[in-house]
């Protein structure tokens, strides 16, 4: 039998690459240290794919550290990678700059329509704080928020996923057949989405299913099935009118 999204009670979503164009952010962000070197040969691909590589080592090494921190120390090693000096000053303005990244144009709008058929659950991986920025951009109540800081680790890690089943099973009464797992990143969550069990939605802004375009996240060699494919959360709000 053909799955439907109505089959779902709740959405579990990732917010950054997903709700918050995050890509962007991150580019704005870079841009004063690259003003400071003089350089004008740093792409924003270019930009992108090392901070992939480097905030996913970094998450990995350092699990317990708070999403600013490892963006501070994720702006150095940028720094180092592409051999132009940092200083603490703008490594602190760039892990200050996660309540700058936008909203991508349809999220609040989606968000509120979906809301009318969902409960809405965000698993991310950023702290309470940064989310809580995000968060006012989206125009929506979330009925659960999950993030890193209370976890102590990043995704893909199976153990976020493993608290967002206990968590939402304690607090909203949600079996994982009930879960409707809702990103954008193979990498951060369909992956790991995959290994617990739950059915999941790519909101593939990258068009992925039709290029090569990683941008911030890490590349997947093995890209794993999904069970919806919508390319924006627009998309995915209009296919249940």
């Amino acid at each position: 039998m053909t799955k439907q999204l109505t089959d779902y009670q709740a959405l579990s979503f990732d917010c950054y690459g997903t709700m918050i164009d995050w890509e962007s952010g991150i580019w704005d962000a870079m841009q004063a240290l690259i003003l400071a070197s003089g350089r004008d040969d740093i792409t924003r691909k270019q930009g992108l794919e090392s901070f992939a590589k480097i905030q996913s080592a970094q998450e990995l090494a350092t699990p317990g550290m708070l999403y600013p921190e490892i963006l501070s120390h994720v702006h150095q090693s940028l720094a180092d990678h592409f051999e132009i000096e940092s200083s603490p000053e703008l490594n602190q303005a760039f892990a200050a700059s996660v309540p700058h990244w936008p909203a991508f144009p349809d999220s609040a709008d989606a968000l509120r329509l979906l809301k009318k058929h969902f409960k809405l659950v965000i698993l991310s991986n950023v702290n309470r704080d940064g989310f809580a920025a995000s968060n006012r951009k989206l125009g929506v109540a979330f009925d659960a928020i999950y993030t890193a800081q209370d976890i102590g680790s990043y995704k893909p890690d199976p153990a976020n996923f493993d608290y967002l089943l206990g968590h939402i099973k304690r607090d909203l009464n949600l079996d994982p057949d009930q879960i409707l797992h809702t990103a954008q990143s193979l990498h951060h969550d369909h992956v790991p989405a995959v290994s617990a069990g739950l059915a999941r939605a790519w909101i593939d802004r990258q068009d992925l299913a039709h290029s090569d375009n990683w941008g911030a996240t890490v590349v997947v060699d093995n890209r794993p099935e999904v069970d919806f494919r919508f390319s924006s959360l627009m998309e995915m709000a209009q296919a249940l009118s």
